[in-house]
């Protein structure tokens, strides 16, 4: 069903979305507006997309509301002025993904697409729109606050490692010279932002909130909460000039961020200070459920016509579960910017929105994703809220699975199971990744293990759309160690289960691993032991990637620094081109345009007993 046809079946009111022109200002009869959305994504208003949260969030405060789409920032700036000043601030949500990572691919090519954009077009915003959003309405207008947050502000909020640009960059607060920055799930900073506003509290003199940064003088006085503890961090010219103090940095940061009793982070920059605040508790479940029970039309505005998004397609007919991920891959920014805390939506919420979604004009019997950041780890916490509240861990399943960890799935499976009793559900995959070590993990505890090993079995009969995607990264223990990852033992474990289930299911369904290569402390003769591994496994391997430096993750910490920030290891990884492509094509050892290659590589490195492993006819 094309989008126009979609829209007339919905007999749509305009009114239902938030405006984005002046004209639709004018319908609604506002005479001003109290703030100002700016968003590097097309305006979608669904709940997984950021600016439309935030959006639907100030709106439940009262607050009038406008958003402006991936605004022209090449002409003459008409986008940042027809909706004039707003009565409180500006806020900008770059995008739901990272603009770099959205504009390049690992091997710093520019990419032709863009799945925000309607028509999946490249071009419609800039590298860093955070930083150009915000530079182009300061000068417009110079007195009104503007509040940067998403993801691209939470992973930038200290000295950063650019890998685009290759070189440290500092505070996207201080590079962008916004009034404030809020990092991670931005509802509750912003809630109580707006409610002190509204008491007529200035703007400038907002710095306690928690999960909040905000740029001050070095010798400026400024209201904080005495009960925070406060920590130094080294300045941005220190890390310039030496790595240890920039990789010292990220323990602190990880830590903090980490912590239910966090510390406030000030880290110096010239004769200024990047004050950050510990973050708020995690979102209780009736919090996060008056978020998702929000008036969402989960539609892209009309203004786009037959124009496809493909971001919104993905995603249109899924539903999320939680927030946050305690997994604590070296590789990924999830916990940066969710915290590693899990808030769980209630049952009733989930069950709501699966009603929504069968409601819609075109839904046609498949929920395409019931999951989050890591599908399985719904309604999960610790045993003991007191030992979280002591703990500082990264990640609650590696090097072991924290003993305080409820590892049991039984609330899923209970979700799970009244999902698929909905008569108009025909289909329920799990499309987020299942973290399997949590699964497989065992406890000791016959009912909890005998429930994981159900869920484990629900899963592979009833959610899988044939393929079931899973991540192992990588196969050499010091390499999954480095990513936080378990042993690659585990994912053998896995796939004889999932072998077993199949055939005892009379199931025909494909186990798709993925995999990393040019990760941190990764060299060639790891990269051939995975080739082995996966050859003896029989996997032509299809999902694979590079790996892409990121801000504030371990993995690019290591990457940068060539240190490792809680042992001061040193860590060597493949930076150039050449490098990568080595290490790359021992995914697809199978391909003859390689063979050649590979067996060169492993000659020169002295590695013939690999040669014959890899090229025997033995396990072909």
């Amino acid at each position: 069903m094309n989008f126009t046809n979609f829209m007339n079946l919905m007999n749509y009111n305009i009114q239902q979305w938030l405006p984005t022109t002046k004209k639709e200002v004018e319908q609604r009869g506002w005479n001003s507006i109290d703030v100002i959305l700016f968003s590097g994504d097309a305006y979608v208003d669904h709940p997984s997309f950021g600016a439309a949260v935030i959006g639907r969030l100030l709106e439940s405060l009262g607050l009038k509301v406008a958003i402006v789409p991936q605004p022209n920032w090449q002409d003459d700036l008409r986008d940042f002025k027809k909706l004039g000043k707003p009565n409180l601030f500006f806020g900008i949500s770059p995008g739901c993904m990272d603009s770099m990572v959205n504009h390049y691919t690992a091997a710093k090519r520019r990419r032709s697409d863009d799945a925000y954009t309607p028509g999946n077009r490249s071009g419609a915003r800039p590298d860093m729109p955070t930083i150009v959003y915000t530079r182009i309405l300061k000068e417009l207008f110079p007195d009104t606050p503007v509040i940067i947050g998403g993801i691209e502000a939470s992973l930038r909020r200290f000295t950063h490692y650019d890998y685009w640009k290759d070189t440290l960059k500092p505070s996207i607060l201080f590079e962008s010279q916004a009034d404030m920055l809020v990092y991670g799930m931005g509802e509750k900073p912003l809630t109580e932002l707006c409610q002190m506003l509204r008491r007529g509290i200035p703007f400038h003199s907002l710095t306690n909130i928690p999960q909040t940064c905000v740029l001050r003088d070095k010798e400026e006085k400024y209201a904080t909460n005495k009960r925070w503890q406060t920590i130094t961090l080294a300045s941005h010219e220190e890390c310039l000039t030496d790595k240890k103090k920039y990789a010292t940095n990220f323990r602190y940061i990880e830590e903090e961020s980490n912590s239910i009793h966090a510390a406030k982070l000030i880290q110096p920059i010239e004769d200024k200070l990047i004050i950050v605040n510990p973050p708020y508790p995690p979102m209780t479940t009736d919090e996060i459920d008056a978020v998702y029970d929000l008036p969402f039309t989960r539609l892209p505005h009309p203004k786009y016509k037959d124009k496809e998004i493909p971001a919104y397609n993905m995603i249109r007919h899924s539903i999320t579960l939680h927030r946050g991920c305690f997994g604590g891959c070296a590789f990924c920014t999830i916990s940066a910017h969710q915290g590693k805390f899990i808030a769980s939506r209630s049952e009733q919420s989930v069950l709501r929105e699966v009603q929504h979604v069968c409601e819609m004009p075109d839904f046609k019997g498949t929920i395409s994703d019931l999951g989050g950041p890591s599908a399985n780890m719904y309604a999960m916490r610790g045993k003991d809220l007191n030992i979280c509240g002591l703990c500082k861990r990264p990640s609650c399943l590696h090097p072991t699975v924290c003993k305080n960890l409820n590892t049991d799935h039984s609330h899923l499976l209970q979700l799970y199971n009244k999902v698929r009793q909905e008569p108009r559900v025909k289909h329920c995959f799990i499309g987020s990744g299942i973290r399997y070590d949590l699964v497989m993990h065992r406890t000791g505890n016959r009912e909890v293990d005998s429930t994981n090993r159900e869920y484990l079995e629900t899963v592979i009969k009833h959610h899988v759309s044939g393929r079931f995607k899973v991540a192992p990264e990588h196969s050499s223990d010091n390499v999954l160690h480095l990513m936080r990852k378990p042993s690659f033992k585990l994912f053998h474990e896995l796939t004889a289960r999932f072998n077993a289930i199949n055939k005892k299911e009379h199931l025909k369904q494909q186990i798709i691993p993925y995999f990393i290569s040019s990760h941190p402390g990764c060299n060639l003769v790891d990269m051939a032991e995975l080739a082995i591994q996966t050859k003896e496994l029989d996997f032509r391997l299809e999902q694979v990637q590079d790996f892409t430096p990121t801000p504030m993750t371990l993995a690019t910490d290591m990457y940068y620094s060539g240190l490792h920030p809680y042992s001061s290891r040193k860590i060597q990884s493949a930076k150039t081109e050449t490098e990568k492509k080595r290490q790359n094509i021992f995914f697809f050892w199978y391909k003859r345009e390689f063979k050649d290659e590979i067996i060169g590589i492993l000659t020169k490195l002295k590695r013939n007993d690999i040669v014959k492993r890899l090229y025997s006819n033995k396990n072909r």
